[in-house]
């Protein structure tokens, strides 16, 4: 799958002119390409922008997992149609992880769970965050202050809603969609 690029003029207007899913991003974190993320998927490309700003520690750890490719080939394991899309254990189960160990919990009010929201999952331990992650489908304010936000869908929403769904209460998945590769955007090509 080619690798969207984008030259930070044109990057940043569009972000700034029209708020993306209700956020409204400084120029700063538009243009930064050391902190988006290119996750490439079966049904195209979604880009996510890293919130350094409001969750250093869990940006910093999952850049690392990306560099790693550790995300390559991974299931969307529990994904609950309407609420979210939960990936990042490579084992499938909800139970794994990756070797970096716990994140501190970096909980803020400055940004909310809204469509396209991409926060830290973690078990009931507020500093148990690791690897796995979800994003939003739609505004979920249960979750406001209670789990980590690190990042925000700035395009390929419409991707991330293609992703097969779970069945039940726990919206576990069965023959799961995975993530073909996750890069940053400054990686080499």
């Amino acid at each position: 799958m080619k690798r969207r690029t984008f030259s930070r003029s044109l990057l940043a207007a569009p972000l700034l002119a029209t708020p993306l899913n209700g956020i409204n991003m400084s120029e700063a974190e538009a243009a930064d390409l050391s902190n988006e993320v290119y996750m490439d998927l079966k049904y195209g490309q979604v880009v996510i922008q890293l919130l350094p700003d409001i969750a250093p520690k869990m940006v910093a750890h999952f850049k690392e997992l990306v560099k790693e490719h550790f995300y390559d080939n991974t299931p969307f394991h529990r994904v609950i149609a309407g609420f979210m899309a939960q990936g990042g254990d490579p084992t499938g189960t909800g139970m794994g992880g990756s070797n970096l160990g716990h994140v501190p919990a970096e909980f803020t009010t400055q940004r909310k769970f809204l469509r396209g929201t991409v926060g830290a999952a973690r078990s009931s331990d507020p500093n148990s965050a690791d690897s796995q992650f979800f994003i939003c489908f739609a505004p979920a304010p249960f979750l406001d202050g209670q789990y980590t936000i690190f990042g925000q869908v700035i395009s390929g929403m419409q991707y991330v809603d293609e992703i097969k769904k779970g069945s039940g209460p726990n919206g576990m998945v069965t023959n799961p969609d995975r993530i073909i590769t996750m890069r940053m955007a400054n990686a080499p090509k």
